[in-house]
């Protein structure tokens, strides 16, 4: 294995693993020799440095595992591995450049990674491995702010989103960010995003309906969750904790989308600090948002319409007196419906996978109403 010496294997509490029966994912873990039969690839990264005001969040990793490890599996044949903790560098960038090696080597390998922050900096490392890859990606973030900072200073958790909107050549081709809230942004950061045509929603409104959501991370390449997008009581181990946010079930819910989603290739979260944890909340509730990605994952379809689509239905509607026309294509496996964005022809190779939008059925109706879907005309500005 090419990355092996970037990591440390978890140490297993001998107790703990003589108890465990069968059926339960600590026993089904595939060993390191077998990685190429992996689907997903459990990894820890121990680094915080970059984070701000919640130092700590590098020791929770082995409290998550034991209690993601009693878990029964889900109804499923999984193949997991658990490669182990990256340890911190002698600086952040030797850590990054362990992560963006280790997703590039398993994205190749067609092994999703799970990663366990850590601080959410980590997720530019991440970013980096797509843009090795040469891949233009999709990235969502489920955070109450957007961590678009001061790009002068260092790279840390708070401006990571700002070093990944500067970096050159740029692979982000979309960025969604779900459950903000506003009173925690700028009014600046919000006219920024909507310059850019990115696709933001509030606290409120995935509260209030929680599919809304599900197309938004069927779009995703990366997904990067921060706990303190979820309430205190539900998740009190962050140092910046709010008494709003999403329950526990909710968050469960949006991993369970997104280990659904075809595209998504890695799936991350960050800023737990154990010190914080009070009677290991937050360390149970990761594993069971892990849990519900998992199941989410061996649930997939296998039906994003990127290639032919003679098996979908087809749906033309006709926009301000024909002068405009959507395209709409709902699944024959999921119901699932995707809208098609009109694009340059010079532009369908390098944006091939972005062109297909995942949509609801609301969408279509909106569509009948002589009414643009916001996401498809967002979409429509970026490839002009």
């Amino acid at each position: 294995m090419q990355i092996e010496e970037y990591f440390e294997a978890f140490s297993w509490s001998k107790s703990l693993e003589k108890e465990l029966s069968q059926n339960q994912i600590g026993k089904c873990l595939l060993p390191i020799e077998e990685i190429t039969n992996a689907d997903i690839a459990l990894i820890s990264v121990e680094e915080d440095r970059g984070a701000v005001d919640n130092l700590g969040a590098i020791e929770g990793a082995e409290k998550v595992r034991e209690y993601l490890y009693q878990l029964h599996k889900p109804n499923h044949d999984i193949k997991i591995i658990d490669l182990g903790s990256i340890k911190a560098g002698n600086t952040q960038n030797d850590t990054y450049f362990a992560l963006k090696e280790s997703v590039t080597f398993l994205i190749r390998q067609n092994i999703l990674p799970i990663i366990l922050g850590g601080s959410q900096d980590l997720t530019y490392a991440t970013y980096l491995a797509y843009a090795q890859l040469e891949q233009t990606a999709n990235l969502v973030s489920i955070d109450s702010k957007f961590s678009l900072g001061n790009s002068d200073e260092g790279i840390n958790s708070e401006n990571y989103f700002s070093k990944i909107l500067l970096h050159q050549p740029n692979a982000l081709f979309n960025y969604s960010n779900l459950a903000y809230q506003t009173y925690f942004v700028d009014q600046k950061e919000l006219n920024l995003l909507d310059e850019l045509f990115y696709d933001i929603h509030r606290l409120g409104v995935i509260k209030n309906d929680i599919k809304l959501a599900e197309p938004v991370l069927r779009n995703a390449d990366f997904v990067s969750f921060n706990l303190r997008a979820i309430a205190q009581q539900y998740s009190p181990a962050h140092a910046s904790p709010s008494p709003n946010g999403l329950t526990s079930e909710q968050a469960c819910q949006l991993s369970r989308y997104a280990g659904m989603n075809d595209k998504l290739t890695s799936f991350g979260i960050y800023d737990y600090n154990p010190t914080l944890d009070f009677r290991d909340t937050t360390a149970h509730l990761i594993s069971q948002m892990i849990w519900y990605f998992i199941e989410g994952f061996y649930q997939r379809k296998s039906d994003f319409p990127i290639a032919s689509k003679n098996s979908y239905t087809k749906y033309t509607v006709a926009i301000d007196e024909g002068k405009q026309e959507i395209v709409f294509y709902k699944s024959p496996k999921s119901d699932r419906w995707w809208m098609e964005v009109p694009y340059h022809f010079s532009m369908f190779k390098k944006y091939e996978r972005h062109l297909m939008l995942p949509c609801q059925y609301s969408d279509y109706e909106s569509a009948l109403k002589n009414e643009l879907p916001e996401r498809w005309f967002q979409t429509f500005k970026k490839l002009k």
